[in-house]
């Protein structure tokens, strides 16, 4: 017996959708018009991060929900654009703190924790290339990919530092700074490394986001590696 057949009409929903009839949006699409809705930087410019986070906390949407990240052990921790944009200022002027300018290269190993999506926000505001890494990888294939995307800064957590990085820190002489996410933003004590969130209560929460074109480089993402060494 067949299951039935469930028809949804664009009025049955409570949010309308963005796209009520693709094929005339398709025809009608233009990248001139996308353009036209981003908001660009003050004085001139683009930035992914600028326009995902700070045009809206610069805006009505300033205290509407931006991130929401559910608590393993219960509850949950919300940002609004407002603070999504205080720490991501706060985190770009860490790296500019380190000496990480426009064209560095911040990779970011973590779970789905704030810390994740504010490194990867702010390295994007600082001009930076970003990185993330895949939580569940082992030592050698973290080490793999920081080697060969040279990368000058890592973001991670404490438990992951331990297991998976203290041992090959040795082996990425490119490497020149760890910063360490403790639990529940709790400060960390680790040599050779960086409390993050020491850190972040030094660093101001004004930052000239870094303008960029078409051209830079914003994300450096990975093959699987299952048949070779990972390509970027």
């Amino acid at each position: 017996m067949r299951p039935p057949v469930i028809r949804k009409q664009a009025s049955d929903f409570r949010v309308p959708p963005n796209l009520r009839d693709a094929d005339a949006d398709r025809i009608r699409f233009s990248w001139d018009s996308v353009r036209r809705e981003l908001g660009g930087l003050p004085g001139g410019g683009l930035n992914i991060a600028y326009e995902a986070v700070d045009r809206h906390a610069e805006g009505a949407l300033a205290q509407r929900t931006a991130l929401r990240c559910l608590r393993a052990g219960g509850g949950e921790h919300t940002l609004s654009y407002a603070d999504l944009k205080r720490l991501t200022n706060r985190f770009a002027n860490v790296l500019r703190g380190l000496g990480i300018a426009k064209g560095g290269r911040l990779f970011v190993l973590a779970g789905r924790i704030p810390e994740l999506y504010v490194g990867v926000l702010g390295g994007l505001k600082a001009g930076v290339t970003v990185s993330p890494l895949f939580s569940a990888f082992g030592p050698e294939p973290i080490r793999t990919r920081i080697d060969l995307g040279q990368g000058n800064v890592l973001l991670t957590t404490e438990p992951l530092y331990r297991r998976k990085v203290e041992k090959i820190r040795d082996s990425l002489p490119a490497l020149r700074h760890v910063l360490v996410a403790g639990r529940a933003g709790e400060t960390t004590d680790i040599a050779g490394t960086l409390d993050l969130r020491t850190l972040m209560e030094r660093s101001s929460e004004q930052f000239a986001v870094e303008p960029t074109a078409a051209e830079d480089t914003a994300l450096l993402h990975f093959t699987s590696g299952t048949t070779g060494t990972p390509k970027g």
